[in-house]
């Protein structure tokens, strides 16, 4: 049978007590960790695409988009501190809807992960040579060194660009070395930014320039933009939606987190109710202080984000203080209304915040490869544990490298949407989880019991479909063609491997490489 292989959720836990991964992270610093994720993609890199694609109604974009997070944050509590293990929505299909549903998702997730790694290293990149080199030190870095060789429209790009590929290679050794460590630096960062974002909102809500009237018309472009346009409300709320995914990176590290049944739904719910709060914050003080009304082409239809018709129109005088233009949204609206030593105070809070970005992210495609690994659907060498840091050395700097490479010569125009695409599957699969789980498994201790299942469950899948509707077309197109190649891998190598499928239900070895298998019940 194609839907075979349901993992028993007895032999899942067994895994999680013998697996040689310390236990190091609290609640705190697993709501850290996702804050950590959030704040800084969307608020310091997307501000200015979601402005074009809803205009004001990018205050409503983010609020669809954590209603969304919301009642998904709800089903990932549930499942996460009743399966408090490393793998988060690909361990949880493994648990509900079997092997290779779960592979699909593990697959999606590398999509989701080590796509926005890169993107993100990319953002930083931007920061670093536009604000600290050039407007502090004065160094121009050579074109060639600053930006990868291929860029979306047909724009000319350099050789290499050697600032995302060294952040990402730094990121990594900072994760070999352990997790606590990482969490602490990330802490750091956190509290940097937040500070940075706090500073930002007073300022903007509290100036004269503010005025309501900037909010009007509210939804320029509409609710909807049309399917594959990925414009109004909704499509913007569609791609900002790649800045909520650090919620759901909180739940990889369940394995290495104290007293999980109550610190996974605690970092899971804290850190998506903060940043939604901050990112509605933020939005309102832009857009109040100095607009936000998008671009518009012909029939009064907004110019495509990132598109070379909108590049052409930013280049003209009369928009060069326009938030749609801007590289770097919120340091340009501080600077426009009378704070540009603060402003710039902001952009090396953005360079210094958006490491812990990519941190969270590489973190979170590690814990994948590496239970994937662990389950055989994946060579088990890349499951191997550092004897001395405690990590999964391995798999850790195979994915940095991946992410390195990528943010080093790939283009970032449209990486955002296709990051998104994985996610929502991703997220989707969580709701199908919990409610398979519910039937299969009723008196299953919960720590966290979701309340109205049959109504929040069935709402996840259906905002997670909605929103992936409203992606552009080629970022819909993305999962499937994504998803066909999995199946090739899985058809082709994963299967025949697996540990389940050979009749065992798991292994588990400490940092020697000894094996334990545990056979299969007839």
């Amino acid at each position: 049978m194609i839907l075979d292989r349901v993992k028993p959720l007895d032999a899942i836990l067994e895994v999680a007590n013998k697996k040689a991964l310390v236990r190091t992270l609290g609640g705190v610093q697993l709501m850290l960790f996702g804050i950590g994720c959030i704040i800084g993609t969307g608020i310091f890199v997307l501000t200015a695409a979601g402005a074009q694609k809803a205009g004001p109604g990018l205050m409503l974009a983010f609020a669809i988009a954590g209603a969304v997070c919301i009642v998904a944050a709800l089903c990932y509590a549930e499942v996460a501190a009743m399966i408090p293990v490393a793998g988060s929505a690909y361990t949880y299909s493994y648990a509900s809807v079997g092997e290779i549903l779960a592979w699909t998702v593990g697959w999606a997730l590398i999509l989701e992960y080590a796509v926005a790694a890169s993107a993100v290293s990319v953002g930083w990149s931007g920061y670093f040579s536009g604000t600290i080199l050039n407007e502090f030190l004065g160094i121009q870095l050579p074109a060639w060194l600053a930006a990868g060789p291929l860029y979306l429209g047909g724009a000319p790009g350099g050789f290499i660009n050697l600032p995302a590929l060294i952040i990402a290679l730094l990121v990594t050794a900072l994760l070999v070395v352990g997790t606590s460590e990482s969490a602490k630096v990330n802490a750091v960062l956190v509290a940097i930014k937040v500070t940075a974002l706090t500073a930002f909102i007073v300022l903007t809500l509290t100036s004269p320039e503010f005025d309501t009237a900037r909010f009007n018309p509210f939804l320029p472009a509409g609710v909807f933009g049309g399917f594959g346009t990925g414009l109004g409300a909704v499509g913007a709320a569609a791609t900002i939606f790649f800045a909520y995914v650090g919620f759901d990176a909180v739940s990889t590290a369940a394995e290495e987190t104290k007293d999980p049944q109550r610190n996974v739904p605690f970092g899971l719910i804290g850190s998506l109710l903060v940043c939604t709060v901050f990112y509605i914050l933020v939005a309102a003080g832009a857009i109040g202080t100095i607009g936000g009304q998008p671009l518009m082409g012909p029939g009064g239809i907004p110019f495509p984000a990132g598109s070379e018709e909108l590049a052409r129109q930013c280049a003209l005088p009369q928009y060069a203080s326009a938030l749609v233009c801007s590289d770097e949204a919120l340091a340009h609206v501080l600077r426009q209304i009378g704070f540009s030593g603060i402003g710039n105070a902001l952009g090396i809070a953005a360079f210094l915040a958006l490491p812990s970005v990519i941190l969270v992210l590489i973190f979170a495609q590690t814990r994948i490869f590496f239970v994937m690994s662990r389950d055989g659907l994946l060579p088990e060498r890349l499951s191997k544990v550092h004897p001395r840091f405690k990590t999964p050395h391995v798999v850790t700097i195979m994915t940095g490298l991946i992410v390195a490479l990528g943010a080093a010569f790939l283009p970032v125009g449209l990486l955002a949407d296709y990051a998104n695409a994985g996610t929502l599957y991703a997220f989707f699969m969580v709701a199908v989880a919990v409610m398979v789980l519910r039937k299969r498994e009723p008196d299953r201790e919960r720590s966290f019991r979701m309340p109205a299942v049959w109504i929040v469950a069935p709402l996840t899948l259906a905002g997670c479909l909605f929103l992936y509707v409203n992606l552009p077309l080629i970022a819909i197109l993305v999962l499937p063609l994504w998803g066909a190649l999995g199946m090739v891998v899985y058809v082709l190598y994963s299967r025949k491997r697996s540990h389940l499928g050979r009749g065992i239900v798991s292994v588990v070895d400490d940092v020697e490489g000894d094996e334990a298998a545990i056979p299969m019940a007839d």
